[in-house]
C-alpha cells in the first residue's frame, strides 16, 4: 500500500481531511481485524527501514495535569507529525485522556497532503504496534493475555493480540469495576474468551502475556516481581512520561528488554527506572535480523513501549493510502494557493472585489 507523494490531483491547494466520523467509517467499512493486520505490515515495512528516518525525542509540554506533545519525524518522502495530549484527569471530568490529530506533508513542496483524526488511529497504531512486537518476542503459541487497565486501549489490544499473535482468551483487570464490565461488554462478540478477575495475583494466573495499560501520571507498581513467572511476554504500554512506571525494578533486571527509540524511552518509559548503560535492544534490528529475536523459553522478555513517532507516520501513511483509493474524506482549503504565487496580496484583494 504505497501513499501518493503529492497533493490529490485537481485540488493542489486542497487537503484531504479523515475525521472522526470518516475514520470510524473506514475502520467499519474494512473490517478492524483487516486494518489491523494493514496497520502492522505498515509499521513492520517502516522500522525495517529505520536508518532512512530522521528521529528525535517527541517535544513534550509537562504540566501537573498532563502532557502535550508533538511527534515529528521524516523520509526522503514524507514528512509526518501527531499533536497528543494526555491528561488522566480528564476522565473525571468527561474529556478523553488522550486526544491526537496527525498531519502528513510531501517533502518536495512541503504541502500537506493529510490532516487527520488520530485519538481513533492512536489506539489501532498501539495495538498493531504491540501485536507485531509480540510476534517477535511472545511465546510461541500463547493463547491467553492478561490486560491491566481496561480503559481506552483495552479492546483494541484485546483484537490485535487475537488477530496477528492467535491468543484466544483474555482476563481482565481494573480498579474501576465498571471498566471491566465495558470491556466485556464490548468483546461480547469478538471471539475471544473475557474472564473478569479482581485481582492483580488473580488475572495474571495462566497468563503468557501481560499487557500494563494504566493511566495515572506516577510511579505505580502494578505488576510485582513475584508475579511474573519465567517465559512470559509484558507488553508495557502504559508508562509514558517522566516519573510514570507500572512495573517493578527487579522485573526489569529479570527481563530481556526491546525499546522503539532509547533516547526517548530513556526519559519515559520503564527504563528510566535503571542505569543508562544497562543493556536494551532496539526492536528494528529484531525485525531486520541484525540482532535474534529470543530463543530461551525460560526468558522473560519486555516491550517498553512508549510509543514512537515511525508508528504514527506509519499510520498516516496507511490512511493516506486508504484516501488514494477512495476511503471516506472530505476536502479542505487550508492552503492559501494563488495563480501568482508572488502576488498573495493581490489574491487578497481580488477575493474582496
Amino acid at each position: 500500500m504505497k501513499p501518493i507523494t503529492a497533493p490529490v490531483p485537481g485540488h493542489l491547494a486542497m487537503v484531504p481531511f479523515v475525521s472522526v466520523a470518516h475514520m470510524m467509517q473506514l475502520v467499519n467499512q474494512r473490517g478492524i481485524e483487516k486494518v489491523l493486520h494493514e496497520l502492522a505490515d505498515m509499521i513492520e515495512v517502516d522500522f525495517k527501514r529505520w536508518p532512512e528516518f530522521d528521529k528525535s525525542a517527541r517535544v513534550a509540554a509537562h504540566s501537573p495535569d498532563g502532557v502535550i506533545e508533538l511527534m515529528p519525524t521524516a523520509d526522503a518522502d514524507n514528512y509526518g507529525f501527531k499533536y497528543v495530549n494526555g491528561h488522566p484527569k480528564n476522565m473525571k471530568e468527561g474529556y478523553q485522556t488522550v486526544t491526537a490529530f496527525g498531519v502528513l506533508s510531501s517533502v518536495a513542496n512541503g504541502y500537506p497532503i493529510l490532516l487527520a483524526e488520530m485519538t481513533v488511529l492512536t489506539a489501532l497504531r498501539t495495538a498493531a504496534t504491540s501485536a507485531l512486537v509480540a510476534k517477535y518476542l511472545a511465546p510461541k503459541g500463547a493463547k491467553t493475555m492478561a490486560m491491566f487497565g481496561n480503559g481506552a486501549q483495552c479492546e483494541f489490544q484485546a483484537i490485535a493480540f487475537k488477530t496477528l499473535v492467535g491468543i484466544d482468551t483474555v482476563r481482565l483487570f481494573d480498579i474501576d469495576l465498571a471498566a471491566t464490565d465495558k470491556v466485556a461488554r464490548n468483546l461480547a462478540n469478538s471471539g475471544l474468551k473475557v474472564v473478569k478477575c479482581h485481582s492483580g495475583q488473580e488475572v495474571v494466573e495462566g497468563a503468557e502475556i501481560i499487557t500494563t495499560c494504566t493511566a495515572d501520571k506516577q510511579n505505580a507498581t502494578i505488576l510485582t516481581d513475584n508475579m511474573v513467572g519465567s517465559g512470559v511476554h509484558i507488553n508495557a504500554i502504559g508508562g509514558d512520561c517522566p516519573g510514570k512506571t507500572e512495573l517493578h525494578r527487579d522485573i526489569l533486571l529479570r527481563s530481556e528488554i526491546f525499546v522503539e527509540y532509547p533516547p526517548q524511552t530513556r526519559i519515559e518509559g520503564e527504563i528510566q527506572q535503571l542505569g543508562k548503560n544497562h543493556p536494551i535492544t532496539e526492536l528494528w534490528r529484531v525485525m531486520r535480523d541484525e540482532i535474534a529475536a529470543p530463543r530461551n523459553p525460560r526468558q522473560i522478555t519486555l516491550f517498553d513501549s512508549v510509543g514512537f513517532a515511525i508508528e504514527d507516520f506509519s499510520a498516516l501513511r496507511y490512511i493516506h493510502a486508504c484516501v488514494g483509493q477512495g476511503a471516506p474524506h472530505e476536502l479542505l482549503d487550508m492552503l492559501a494557493d494563488p495563480d501568482d504565487p508572488r502576488d498573495l496580496f493581490g489574491m487578497l484583494l481580488r477575493a474582496d472585489a
